[in-house]
Order: C-alpha cells, then structure tokens, then sequence
C-alpha cells in the first residue's frame, strides 16, 4: 500500500508541477471565457433598435402593432414613397410597409416592406410574425366579430393534476428540476469518464513507451503500479476540475459585471423566453422547486459514483495502455469496446429521465458499467420514491464488485502487456492473459 502511495504521489507531482498543467487549467477557461466576453461585447455594441413606419392608409392596423424592445412600428402619415425612401436613407426609418386604401386584410395579398440595408434572417421572421398577428386579429373581428384575445381564452386548456395512489401530489416543476439535475449529473460524469480515463491510458501509454515502467517494475508490482497511475492521475484531474468550476463560476459572475448588456444577448429568443418565463413565474418556481430536492443525497451519490465509474474505466484505460506501443490508431481500434458502454448509458440516460421507473432505466442503473450514468439520472427524482433503496444499495454493491473485478483482470493484463513490446495485441490475446491462471 506505501508502494502504491509513493507511485501516485509521484504522478499527482509530477504533472502538477509542470507549466503546461498550469497554462491548461488556468489559462484554458480564461481564453474560453475571453473569446466568450469578445462575442458577447461586440453582439451588445451591434445591437440597435429597429424602426419601422408604417403608412396605413386602409387603417387596418388601427394605429398599433404589437412590438418589442428591438422592433418598433411607427405609424406616419401624409408620407409619400418618396418621403419615405429619404427618410430611410437618412436613418429616421430602418424601412417601411404602405398598405394602400383599397387593401383587404382578409386577402391573402402581400405586402413590401422597404429597406435601406439588408435584413437580418431573425428580424425578418419578427417582423412578419407581428404584422401577420396583426392581420390575423382584423380578420378575427370582421369576419367573426371575436377578438384574439376571446379566441385565445376560449381554446386555454384546463390544468391537469397528476398524484400517486397514495395521494401524494406531483409537481410539475419539481419534476422539470430532478430532469434537469439529472441530465447534468449524467452528464458530468460522463465527460469525467472520458477525460480522466483517457488521461491514465496516456499516462500508461507515455511510461511504456519511454521505457520507465521497467525500471520501476523492478521494485514495485504491476498491480500497485496501475492502481498508483489511477489513483495519481485521478487526483490530478480532481484538481484539475475544481479549479475549473472555481473558475468558470468567478468569471460568470464577473462577465456580466464588465458588459452591463450581456444578459440581453443570449441565443436568439432565449432572452425573450427567459422573460415569460420570469414573468410567469415558472422559472422562480423550478429554482424553488430545486430546494426540495434531497441535494445532500444527490452530491454524496454523485461522489460515490463518480469514484466508482472513474475507478472502473480507468483500470480498463490503464489495461489497453499497457498493451499498446506508438501507434494511436491501435488504441483507437482497443478502446471501442470500452467506450461504447459509456456511450450506450447516455442513451439509456435520455430514456431514465423521461421514465425513470422503467425497465431499461433499472437495468442500466443496475449494470456496473452504465449505472454511475443511469443512476444519477435517476436519484433527483427521489429516494425511496422513484428509487427504492434497494435498488440503491444493489447499484451500488454491483459497482463497487464491478470495479474489483475489472480492477483484477486488467491487473493481469497490465502485468503481461507493460513489457511487451513491437506486437499488436488484441482483444482475444487480452482475455487469454486476464482469464489465464497465476
């Protein structure tokens, strides 16, 4: 056990202490978040207020058309084409729309909207969905004397409460919170599997190749050796990860602060519907509805089976590692088998968060090398409710069994394949070597 310390201390040191390891983790989310900031600053400063006249001379409109902070219509009258055309080009007008006198707003005739400059492709769609209401809404009152607004109050569906046999009530925004802790947490340990197993098979890789896993053989057994490689690099990328959240969340905070207009410019009507969403208090009562969630059961599962999937997959990174020589290509072909089960749980994931009582959502929260993915998807939605502690427990026996046992395996692998060198190894010559007797 000192052995396998002494080996993870060194690795954990020895790539902390390199430049790269700061330039990657610190300079990495500052250029993120620069490139980041650039966009955002030079999308709040291209930013301008869309005025468009409107000539209405059959007053089908009535003097109004419903717009919005960027779009403005602004009925004019007295104005000729060609007064018009000047006072585009002058910039008093970004365009304008005449309908003529003998227009028919039950036609289906179009209208030309007039531009001094081209126009964009979502200010476009804008302003004919607004002039479309418009024309909608006259239709509505002349031909069946209903406005929109009854029309709309007429086709409003009633609510639909959803309980449990034993009365207990479901709420539709603490559900959409437990979806959404779900996919992140499927999701973070998905990414940490890649990143972090990849990074012990490098590890692996590097000291095979250079030679170094012979010296160090000598004096240490080549299961102390792979657990010390895991257990090193794994805190590396633990480090690695916090000071990125640290980071990420600092410079989130500080971003809005330096460019005032940043909350504005979100992806094209994101901004919009974030505001009905505040407006209509749904977003306030999803972000209440995370407070009911058990958070403590969520963070110490997300821990325990973070570990656990890190502890798997890496001792599998670290067996094809052992195995491979100089060609990447080899351990692309030897690591499809490996990769394919992480891919296969966020296909399952997308099932267990839309049902997440289902059969398949069980079984992969219950298989060793999908549940860390599964599981996590599942448990925002309740412990013992969704998830009986039975099948908690079970998950997480088969786990911790399913790691000793891959730990084990790829411990003889490791073992043959660290000092063979110049043969291309595969799948079945690795299984000989696992399975074979001491």
């Amino acid at each position: 056990m000192n052995k396998t310390w002494l080996v993870a201390r060194r690795e954990f040191l020895s790539r902390v202490q390199k430049k790269t390891f700061l330039l990657t983790t610190i300079l990495l989310p500052l250029v993120i978040f620069g490139f980041y900031g650039l966009i955002i600053y030079f999308t709040v400063k291209s930013t301008d207020d869309f005025k468009v006249a409107v000539v209405d001379k059959a007053n089908i409109f009535g003097g109004k058309i419903a717009g919005k902070e960027d779009i403005s219509f602004v009925f004019v009258k007295d104005e000729s084409t060609e007064s018009l055309k000047i006072k585009v080009a002058k910039k008093e007008f970004d365009g304008y729309v005449i309908i003529d006198s003998n227009y028919n707003a039950s036609s289906n005739d179009s209208l030309v909207f007039v531009s001094g400059k081209t126009v964009g492709l979502m200010t476009r769609s804008d302003i004919q969905k607004r002039i479309n209401n418009a024309l909608e809404n006259q239709r509505l009152l002349s031909s069946l004397n209903i406005s929109k607004k009854t029309l709309d109050s007429l086709q409003r569906g009633n609510e639909i409460k959803f309980s449990t046999l034993d009365g207990k009530a479901e709420d539709d925004k603490k559900a959409s919170a437990s979806l959404i802790v779900g996919y992140i947490s499927g999701f973070l340990i998905y990414i940490i599997l890649f990143i972090y197993g990849t990074m012990v098979m490098r590890g692996v890789m590097e000291e095979k190749t250079t030679r170094i896993a012979e010296v160090i053989i000598s004096s240490v057994k080549p299961f102390q050796l792979m657990m010390g490689k895991i257990t090193g690099i794994g805190a590396v990328g633990l480090v690695q990860f916090l000071i990125w959240i640290c980071l990420t969340l600092f410079l989130r905070v500080l971003l809005p602060l330096l460019i005032p207009g940043m909350a504005e410019v979100t992806q094209p009507g994101a901004a919009q519907a974030l505001e009905t969403a505040k407006s209509s208090g749904a977003l306030n009562q999803i972000m209440s509805s995370l407070g009911g969630l058990n958070i403590g059961l969520i963070v110490g599962c997300f821990v325990f089976y973070f570990l656990g999937g890190y502890l798997l997959y890496s001792s599998l990174f670290a067996a094809v590692g052992s195995v491979v020589n100089e060609d990447p290509q080899e351990a692309q072909s030897l690591l499809l088998p490996i990769t394919m089960p992480i891919i296969f749980s966020i296909v399952i994931m997308q099932s267990a968060v839309n049902n997440p009582t289902g059969g398949l959502a069980v079984f992969g929260s219950l298989f060793p090398l999908t549940s860390p993915i599964v599981m996590m998807a599942r448990i925002p939605f309740g412990v013992p409710g969704t998830v009986p502690y039975w099948q908690l427990i079970l998950s997480m026996a088969l786990l911790v069994g399913g790691f000793l046992s891959t730990t084990w395996l790829s411990a003889k692998i490791y073992r043959v394949g660290i000092l063979m060198y110049g043969k291309k190894v595969s799948w079945k010559e690795m299984s000989k070597w696992a399975f074979r007797k001491s």
